[in-house]
C-alpha cells in the first residue's frame, strides 16, 4: 500500500445497468426472484459500490499481488433502477487504519440517489490469502 493512499481520496465509477444485474438474474434458481420487477438488484449494487472502492485504490496498490477485500458494509437502496441506465457512484476514503480502509458512497442514476452507504476494506496480500484459503478448502474437504 502506498504512503500517497491517505483519507481526502475522491473518485467517481461509472456503470450501465445491463438486464442481467436485474432482481430476476440474481440467484436463477430461486423462483421468487424471477417474478420480481427487472430493476437493479441489492446484491448486485453492492458488489457495484465495492468495484467502484476498487477501482478509487488500484493506483495505491502493488495489484494484483497487493489486493483489498471487503469486510463490512451498510447501505441503503433508495430507488429502483432499471436497465439501460448509468450509475454514478461517488467514493470518498475516510479512513485509514493499518490496512483497514473506510469509505463513504453515494450512487445516482440520473434522476434519483439510489445509496448511501459506509464500507470497510481491508489491504491483503494475495499470494498469503489464497493459501490460507486453499488451506481452509483442504480441511473443509
Amino acid at each position: 500500500m502506498r504512503e500517497e493512499l491517505q483519507p481526502g481520496l475522491k473518485h467517481e465509477f461509472r456503470y450501465r445497468v445491463p438486464d442481467n444485474k436485474t432482481v430476476p438474474h440474481l440467484f436463477p434458481e430461486a423462483t421468487d426472484f424471477q417474478h420480481m420487477p427487472q430493476v437493479l438488484a441489492t446484491g448486485y449494487l453492492v458488489g457495484l459500490l465495492e468495484w467502484a472502492c476498487i477501482d478509487a485504490l488500484r493506483p495505491y496498490l502493488d495489484w494484483p499481488q497487493e489486493q483489498t477485500l471487503g469486510i463490512s458494509i451498510q447501505t441503503t437502496h433508495e430507488a429502483a433502477t432499471p436497465p439501460g441506465m448509468e450509475v454514478t457512484v461517488q467514493v470518498e476514503l475516510q479512513a485509514v487504519e493499518g490496512r483497514k480502509l473506510r469509505f463513504a458512497l453515494t450512487a445516482h442514476d440520473g434522476i434519483d440517489r439510489i445509496a448511501v452507504a459506509t464500507h470497510e476494506r481491508a489491504v491483503v496480500k494475495a499470494e498469503r490469502f489464497n493459501a490460507a484459503l486453499a488451506e481452509k478448502v483442504k480441511s473443509g474437504a
